[in-house]
C-alpha cells in the first residue's frame, strides 16, 4: 500500500467531506420543508422521500460493472458527484420558473430531486469501497468514528444556520422563497467544493477477477443462506418498518402543530448532534466487541422511540426523544456501514455495496409509500392520524431488531453481553458473567 499517497487522499477525503457535510445538512433537513412550503400533499411528500432513493438504489445495480468498463473507481465518483452539484440549480430556480403554476411545483421538485440524489446515489458504492481501501479493518470503528464527529458538528451547524435563515426571512416577510434560495445556493456551492476534493484523492490499483462478478439475482438466490444476505434482510426490514412513518415527522411539526422553523431545527438538530457525540463510544466498542453486538444492542431500544412521541408533542420533550435516537441511530448506523466492510472482500465491495443499497431502497419506498395510502385510511390517536402510523412502526420495528440474531460476527472478537456491553459503555466494569454471548 502507498502510505504516503493514502494519507494525502485521506486529507483530501477529509475536506471533501467537511464541505459535503455542509451541503447534506442542509438538503436532508429542508427538501422535505420546501415542499411544505410549495402546499405539497402528504402523498407528494412519502413520494419525495422514497423515490429518489428508490431510483437511486437500482442505478447502483449498474455501478459495480460500470466501475469495471472504466477500470476507475474514481472516474465514476467524479462524473457522479459533479452532476450531483449541478442538479441544485433546477431545484433553486424552480419557484421562481413557476411561480404562476404553483400545482405543478412539487411534482417538478420530485423529478429534479430524484436527479439529484441518483447522481449522489451512483458514486456511493464506488466511494464506500475506496474508502475502505483506505482504512485498516481494525481501525475502521474509531477512524470512521472520528470521521463522522467531525462532518457532524458541520453538519449541526449548517442544519442551525439554515433553519435560522429560514426563520428570519420569514419572521421579516421576506420573499416566500428566497430564504430557501439562499441556503440551497450555499449547499450548491458547498458540493462544487467538495468535488474539487474528491478529484484529487488516490486510488489503489483494484484487480476484479471472473469470480468477483456476479448478478443482483445471484445475489437474492443467496441471501437466506448467506451471514451477509441475513444481514441485508435484517437492516431492510428495520428501513421498512422506520420509513413507514419517517417522512411525516415533518408534516407533523410543520403543518399539524405548526412549529417554526427554528424550533423545527432544534428538533432534528438533538439528534443529530448526540448522534454525532456519540460516535466515538460506538466507533471504540464496535472495533472491541464487533459490529454485530452494536446492531444487536440499539435494534432492541430503536423501536421504543416512535411511541415515544405518542405521550407529549411539546418541544423540550421532542429534544429528549431526539437525543435518545440520536444516541442509537449512530451507533446502528456506524455499525451497518462497517459490517459490510468487515463481510465483503475488496474485490466484491462496490457490487455487495450496490445491492446491500437496492434492497434498503425497496424497503424505504415500499415503507413510505405504504404509509402515505395507510394515513388516509388510519383513526386519530390523541388527535392526530400520523401518531397512529407512529404506533405501528414502533411494533414493526421490534419485530425487525429480532432477525438480528440470525446475522453472525465476522470479525473475532471479544464476546459480550447486551446487557454487559450496556454497562461497559456506561463506564461501568461488568460481572464475568456479562461478558460473554448470552443469546
Amino acid at each position: 500500500m502507498h502510505e504516503p499517497a493514502i494519507k494525502k487522499s485521506l486529507r483530501f477525503s477529509l475536506l471533501d467531506g467537511l464541505f459535503a457535510s455542509i451541503m447534506f445538512g442542509i438538503s436532508e433537513t429542508f427538501i422535505v420543508p420546501y415542499a411544505i412550503a410549495m402546499k405539497a400533499s402528504v402523498r407528494q411528500i412519502a413520494v419525495l422521500s422514497s423515490l429518489p432513493g428508490l431510483v437511486g438504489a437500482l442505478l447502483q445495480v449498474k455501478s459495480a460493472s460500470i466501475v469495471e468498463r472504466l477500470g476507475s473507481r474514481k472516474e465514476l465518483i467524479n462524473s457522479s458527484v459533479l452532476i450531483h452539484a449541478l442538479m441544485w440549480l433546477p431545484i433553486i430556480a424552480l419557484p421562481y420558473l413557476m411561480s404562476g403554476g404553483a400545482g405543478a411545483q412539487p411534482i417538478l421538485l420530485i423529478i429534479f430531486y430524484t436527479l439529484f440524489i441518483a447522481a449522489g446515489s451512483l458514486a456511493l458504492p464506488a466511494w464506500s469501497s475506496l474508502m475502505a481501501d483506505h482504512v485498516p479493518e481494525t481501525e475502521r470503528g474509531r477512524v470512521f468514528g472520528w470521521r463522522n464527529r467531525v462532518f457532524g458538528a458541520i453538519h449541526v451547524l449548517s442544519m442551525f444556520s439554515a433553519g435560522l435563515v429560514l426563520y428570519l426571512s420569514k419572521r421579516f416577510g421576506l420573499h416566500g422563497f428566497l430564504g430557501f434560495t439562499g441556503i440551497f445556493i450555499i449547499a450548491f456551492i458547498s458540493r462544487l467544493i467538495s468535488w474539487n476534493f474528491l478529484t484529487r484523492m488516490y486510488e489503489p490499483q483494484l484487480k476484479i477477477s471472473k469470480e468477483d462478478r456476479f448478478s443482483i439475482f445471484d445475489f437474492l438466490k443467496r441471501m437466506k443462506s448467506s451471514n451477509f444476505g441475513r444481514f441485508v434482510i435484517f437492516v431492510a426490514a428495520m428501513n421498512f418498518a422506520t420509513l413507514l412513518a419517517g417522512p411525516f415527522f415533518s408534516v407533523l411539526m410543520l403543518r399539524e402543530l405548526k412549529f417554526n422553523y427554528l424550533t423545527y431545527t432544534i428538533i432534528l438538530m438533538a439528534a443529530t448532534l448526540t448522534g454525532f457525540a456519540a460516535m466515538k463510544v460506538w466507533g471504540t466498542h464496535a472495533d472491541r466487541f464487533g459490529n454485530r453486538r452494536i446492531l444487536r444492542l440499539t435494534s432492541l431500544f430503536i423501536p421504543i422511540i416512535p411511541i415515544l412521541w405518542l405521550f407529549s408533542q411539546k418541544p423540550i420533550y421532542l429534544i429528549f426523544i431526539q437525543v435518545y435516537s440520536g444516541f442509537l441511530w449512530s451507533g446502528f448506523n456506524l455499525s451497518a456501514s462497517n459490517f459490510i466492510y468487515d463481510a465483503v472482500t475488496p474485490q466484491k465491495r462496490t457490487r455487495c455495496i450496490a445491492y446491500f443499497n437496492v434492497i434498503n431502497g425497496l424497503a424505504i419506498f415500499s415503507g413510505a409509500t405504504l404509509g402515505g395510502l395507510l394515513l388516509k385510511f388510519l383513526p386519530n390517536l390523541f388527535g392526530y392520524k400520523i401518531l397512529t402510523l407512529l404506533l405501528i412502526s414502533g411494533i414493526l420495528r421490534f419485530f425487525a431488531a429480532g432477525l438480528c440474531m440470525f446475522v453472525k460476527e465476522v470479525r473475532h472478537v471479544k464476546d459480550i453481553s447486551n446487557l454487559g456491553l450496556f454497562y461497559n459503555m456506561m463506564g461501568f466494569k461488568p460481572a464475568p458473567s456479562l461478558s460473554v454471548e448470552k443469546e
